[in-house]
């Protein structure tokens, strides 16, 4: 059985990092290299990065800001924002990132997948979707949040699979930073359609609402950011909640000496 991840995600505005509630409403929660550092030595499996205002404000993810997070940190890190090419991916890649975040770009363009798939693996490729209940469904929408596309998103995130993803960063908009759990039938719905790994992402507000996310939900890895960059829950914390509860995690025995 493969081990569950737990992963910080610093959204990141005018290089600080920020967190808001439903994608609005933004508020200071630090520097993002100290962040990634403490996030690393707490025991986190993995780092997202997401540049959040790029798309919205037409430029380039913060290249410079992705090279000194990745000399500060041994884990691997997921970066997006803004990225709209083969050639820009290639860039954050060689800037120190394992994988590169997708989202309103290969809804514009589905094909971008297939080419980042072919030139850098499956692996590095991991299509971001923000989804919002919608009646009997969910949409996809992009741009931050702030434009509706009328896909139907579970339909959607099978076609990223298809396409060449090789993994699948959810978030529910409904929940984000709500901290009233992840929502779960959107996740348990998408889990039982596609084969690639889920990050759960949008609504952490409790150990157990994470270890919902991956025992009900049936997610791969949890995404958090406030609990975390507010000192909410400790990620060897959650750990060890998680493991009470049979989910099987990477413990830093060290993390906290």
């Amino acid at each position: 059985m493969l081990t569950k991840r737990i992963i910080p995600c610093l959204d990141i505005k005018d290089g600080r990092t920020v967190k808001g509630v439903n994608f609005v409403g933004l508020r200071d929660a630090g520097d993002p290299v100290e962040l990634a550092q403490r996030y690393t030595e707490e025991g986190a499996d993995e780092l997202v990065f997401l540049d959040i205002t790029a798309t919205k404000e037409k430029r380039k993810t913060l290249v410079a800001l992705v090279k000194d997070i990745a000399a500060h940190i041994n884990i691997p890190f997921t970066v997006g924002g803004g990225i709209k090419t083969v050639d820009e991916i290639e860039d954050i890649l060689k800037a120190g990132a394992d994988k590169v975040s997708l989202n309103s770009a290969i809804v514009r363009d589905p094909d971008l997948i297939t080419r980042a798939s072919d030139a850098f693996g499956s692996q590095a490729i991991v299509a971001a979707v923000d989804a919002k209940r919608a009646d009997d469904h969910w949409e996809v929408y992009i741009s931050g949040g702030s434009k509706p596309t009328g896909l139907d998103a579970i339909e959607w995130i099978q076609k990223t699979e298809q396409l060449g993803a090789g993994e699948i960063l959810l978030t529910s908009m409904d929940r984000d930073g709500t901290k009233s759990g992840f929502d779960l039938d959107l996740l348990k719905e998408v889990n039982e359609k596609i084969t690639i790994p889920v990050i759960a992402s949008g609504g952490a507000g409790t150990k157990q609402h994470c270890c919902d996310a991956v025992t009900i939900g049936k997610a791969d890895a949890v995404l958090a950011a406030s609990i975390f960059h507010f000192r909410e829950i400790e990620i060897n914390e959650l750990k060890k909640k998680m493991q009470e509860e049979g989910i099987d995690v990477r413990i830093l025995h060290n993390s906290t000496d």
